[in-house]
């Protein structure tokens, strides 16, 4: 293997060639081809100069350099005048005298000189040879050869890149603006803009880096290592190709900002379209389809349920709606005029799409909700009919006036119920008339006459209210007659009650009669008031039994509209009649005693008043008063063959022990009689 260094210069400040040699075989095709290379970077000003060959051959066969050297003659260009062959130290002496180099000067057109490795100084300044060759030159072959490299890539690039985008540059200025996307291909160049470009700054710094500090050395010493004509040089190409560079790339950022604004307005475009087709498209279809309010609380709710997913499906374009318009929004504040403009149309187009689109969402939604809350009602209204029908349909039996009553409260609460209900229901229908009639048109449609399914949903709503109407029409026509009946009813039982409370009544007054009017009275001027007040006994229990034979007539006459037996007449009227007759009985026998013991008082009185008294008269004192007494003991009979007594065994005797009082008082009138007439 072998390599050939590039570095320092002679004393004619030529360039140095080192070609160091191995001990391995070298091949010459691969050694011309170095030369070349290397022959080729130095400017042509460089190469007047001349150059020095430096052929190292400590380390290789004589016959290696001898056929280095004369293949040297093909290749170095005639600016070469020196080549100096170092050699082993005494190794090839022998040799050389077959062979001498300067006798074959003019054949090769260049000096050779064999030169030991420490003498190679009288030739070259040691500053100007590496360490090898014992001089103080600080140079890394491998380090230059990694530069070249970048720099040769760089320019490769670079210029590459030149071509590639001053073609696009100005391809663009006479292509119109809204070519098919299979011009967007020549938008991408081969190599990275960015990266060649940091590429080049990362290289021209290394060099002015290298210049400034090859420029110190130079002023500093021995062993400091001057740039080499080639690195100068391509400092201003690289200048020079990073401006380049730079404008060319400045103007395609700028193409493709076009580019991409271009690109950004037309999806931008596309994606309105989009939503404008979708939703003037299928979104309104789908809306078209769903125009029905049902006929029930269920259909309404499944119809609700498919509207919420037309609703969804909605939302996902209104979504894109938002993102649009913020884009949009965006786009206008950095816009150009005519791009602001077509903006503008385009937000426009699509704010009235979704803007009609999502009030023909609203509408529907209210008619829905209208539709629900009605079909609710009609359920409800008719649940409350058919509650109120059933109650009227049902017989009635109830217990008392109380119970019925009661009923009767509960059929005016049920009416008012449904009422109350049946003014909901025209309310909520008016609303869904309302909604289902001022829904919003659609676009293209050249008329506002109402569809065929709205013309239904009307018909449908007026047809439900008028039914609704008419049922609780005929419930009310029911519900008079109910009232009317269990009035009637409440009256039955009241004048039942009433009659029953006559029948009580007549009861208390004959348990009185018999029980407390025992008394007779202890003159003739009582007995005569306590008659008086008995005859008013006797007519209010006489009143009293009037009222219930009247209450008793009613009771027949109710049942007979009622078309029902008589519940408690029957039972009532045998009682009353019964207690009757026994009142009859006692106040007829009350009465007579009354009449008896007036009778007996006044003749009494009469007896005991008057100064002269027939016997007669007191024996007619005395018949009475025996008869009043006889009377007292006696019960009262009465027509079903039971018996009662007036009063208590302690209030008769007290009755009886007055009259014996008066007929004592009569005897002794007797014995006063008797006396005066035996005196006389």
């Amino acid at each position: 293997m072998f390599f050939i260094t590039y570095g320092g210069k002679d004393r004619r400040s030529g360039l140095i060639l080192n070609i160091p040699l191995s001990s391995d075989q070298t091949s010459m095709e691969e050694l011309s081809a170095t030369l070349d290379y290397l022959l080729s970077i130095p400017s042509e000003k460089c190469k007047a100069r001349g150059f020095t060959v430096i052929v190292d051959g400590r380390k290789s066969q004589w016959n290696t350099v001898k056929t280095v050297v004369l293949m040297l003659q093909n290749v170095i260009p005639p600016e070469v005048s020196l080549v100096c062959v170092v050699k082993p130290d005494e190794f090839w002496d022998k040799k050389v005298t077959h062979f001498c180099f300067w006798k074959e000067k003019d054949r090769l057109g260049f000096e050779v000189i064999l030169v030991s490795a420490n003498k190679l100084t009288r030739y070259i300044e040691p500053c100007q040879l590496t360490d090898d060759f014992g001089g103080s030159l600080d140079y890394d072959h491998s380090d230059w050869l990694n530069k070249r490299l970048v720099f040769e890539k760089f320019t490769k690039e670079s210029t590459s890149l030149l071509d590639e985008l001053s073609i696009i540059n100005d391809a663009d200025k006479s292509s119109s603006m809204d070519k098919d996307k299979s011009a967007d291909c020549a938008l991408l160049p081969s190599f990275d803009p960015e990266t060649v470009l940091q590429t080049g700054h990362e290289l021209l710094s290394e060099l002015q880096q290298r210049r400034f500090n090859g420029s110190e050395g130079g002023g500093g010493g021995q062993g400091a290592w001057c740039p080499m004509e080639e690195e100068l040089l391509a400092q201003p190409q690289v200048m020079k190709l990073l401006d380049s560079l730079r404008e060319q790339y400045t103007r395609y950022q700028e193409l493709c900002r076009q580019r991409n604004k271009r690109t950004q307005l037309d999806e931008i475009h596309a994606k309105v379209m989009q939503v404008v087709t979708w939703l003037q498209g299928p979104g309104s279809e789908l809306l078209k389809t769903q125009q029905t309010i049902g006929d029930s609380i269920r259909s309404a709710q499944a119809l609700q349920q498919r509207h919420e997913e037309i609703e969804s499906q909605h939302s996902e374009w209104f979504a894109v709606y938002v993102e649009l318009n913020q884009q949009i929004a965006a786009l206008l504040s950095t816009g150009e005029e005519e791009e602001v403009a077509e903006l503008k149309a385009l937000q426009q187009q699509l704010s009235d799409v979704c803007y009609r689109q999502a009030a023909q969402l609203e509408s529907r939604q209210n008619v829905l909700q209208a539709a629900q809350g009605f079909h609710s009602t009609t359920q409800e209204l008719s649940q409350q009919l058919d509650g109120l029908l059933g109650m009227l349909c049902a017989d009635v039996a109830p217990a008392d006036g109380a119970a019925i009553q009661q009923n009767l409260k509960l059929l005016e609460e049920k009416l008012q119920t449904v009422e109350a209900g049946l003014t909901s229901l025209r309310q909520k229908g008016a609303l869904l008339l309302e909604q289902t009639c001022s829904q919003p048109s659609w676009p293209l449609e050249e008329t506002e006459s109402p569809t065929t399914e709205q013309q239904d949903s009307v018909q449908h709503i007026q047809s439900v209210m008028e039914d609704m109407q008419l049922r609780k029409q005929r419930c009310e026509d029911m519900v008079d007659v109910r009232r009317l009946k269990m009035l009637q009813m409440v009256q039955l039982f009241k004048c039942e009650e009433d009659a029953l409370q006559a029948v009580e009544w007549l009861s208390e007054l004959l348990d009185a009669l018999l029980k407390t009017h025992v008394r007779l009275g202890d003159d003739s001027q009582e007995t005569r008031t306590m008659l008086d007040k008995h005859r008013k006994f006797v007519d209010v229990a006489q009143s009293t039994y009037d009222y219930g034979r009247q209450l008793l007539q009613a009771t027949v006459v109710l049942c007979q509209s009622l078309r029902c037996t008589t519940r408690s007449s029957g039972d009532t009227l045998p009682r009353l009649n019964r207690v009757w007759k026994q009142f009859s009985v006692s106040a007829e026998e009350r009465q007579q005693r009354l009449e008896l013991a007036l009778n007996f008082h006044t003749a009494a009185e009469r007896v005991l008043q008057q100064e002269r008294v027939e016997a007669e008269s007191l024996d007619e004192v005395d018949s009475l008063g025996k008869t009043l007494l006889d009377r007292l003991t006696m019960p009262v009979i009465f027509p079903d063959g039971s018996e009662q007594f007036f009063g208590s065994p302690t209030d008769t005797a007290a009755a009886a022990e007055g009259v014996r009082e008066r007929l004592l008082l009569v005897e002794e009138r007797r014995l006063q009689l008797q006396e005066k007439l035996a005196s006389e």
